[in-house]
């Protein structure tokens, strides 16, 4: 497989296709990757709806179970999906309604100490996807290797520190650089605002992954595949701007 269908999305990269037969039949289209997606976009709402109320009915602890059944259910979900790309169309909508769970019950926590924030995340990553679709098409953008190898770089590095930051977490280990990119300070503004952008540039290789799968004739099941992908990207895009916000707003 060529170089060129390389992307930081760990769900969306140049192995992905690299022995799927192209299809005979029917093969993966570009609208049928985005019916895909609003498919899930659904099963997430849904879900996210019944966390969100069981979080406002009274008791907030009552979401806490359903946040870690969404966690673990959702990675598990991806990792199948992953390794099995020809059970995506079980294992995507699967993943979707755990996701769900678990953006739920952490954006009605968010929002019972910032009021609204959630809303206001949920607008922010859908306007920043469709504008990044917007310039993605106008070719404003130019997806070149030096650009996929950038951002796979940048993605990496933050994945990496996250790593390091959990497991110094598990051992009660802190630091003082760290402390500072999760307060609400400059550096930690700053360091968010890196991640969003970081997590937006995605998007772009992500589209234009999709657009290269179909171009190649992919299978049509690989459309349940790229919209798992996708929406791989839009959780995290989503998590880092609840987070920005929540820094922001820590500010008042």
């Amino acid at each position: 497989m060529p170089q060129l269908m390389r992307t930081s999305n760990p769900t969306l990269n140049d192995r992905v296709f690299r022995g799927q037969p192209m299809a005979y039949g029917e093969a993966m289209t570009v609208q049928g990757t985005v019916n895909k997606t609003g498919i899930l976009l659904l099963l997430v709402m849904v879900t996210a709806a019944f966390a969100w109320h069981t979080a406002y009915s009274g008791n907030v602890l009552a979401v806490m179970p359903l946040m870690w059944i969404g966690l673990i259910g959702g990675m598990i979900a991806a990792f199948v999906t992953m390794f099995k790309m020809d059970w995506a169309p079980v294992t995507a909508p699967i993943y979707a309604l755990f996701e769900g769970l678990a953006l739920g019950g952490i954006s009605a926590v968010f929002d019972m100490r910032f009021h609204g924030i959630a809303f206001e995340a949920v607008c922010l990553t859908f306007g920043v996807m469709f504008v990044l679709l917007l310039i993605y098409k106008s070719g404003m953008i130019r997806v070149t290797q030096k650009f996929r190898m950038g951002v796979f770089a940048a993605t990496g590095a933050i994945m990496l520190f996250y790593l390091v930051e959990m497991v110094l977490g598990f051992f009660h280990v802190g630091l003082g650089p760290m402390n500072a990119v999760n307060g609400s300070g400059v550096i930690g503004i700053g360091f968010s605002l890196l991640v969003v952008g970081i997590a937006s540039l995605n998007l772009v290789l992500d589209f234009d992954f999709i657009d290269r799968g179909a171009q190649m004739g992919a299978p049509k099941y690989m459309e349940w595949y790229g919209a798992f992908g996708l929406m791989v990207t839009l959780v995290w895009l989503y998590l880092e701007i609840l987070n920005l916000l929540a820094k922001l707003q820590s500010r008042d």
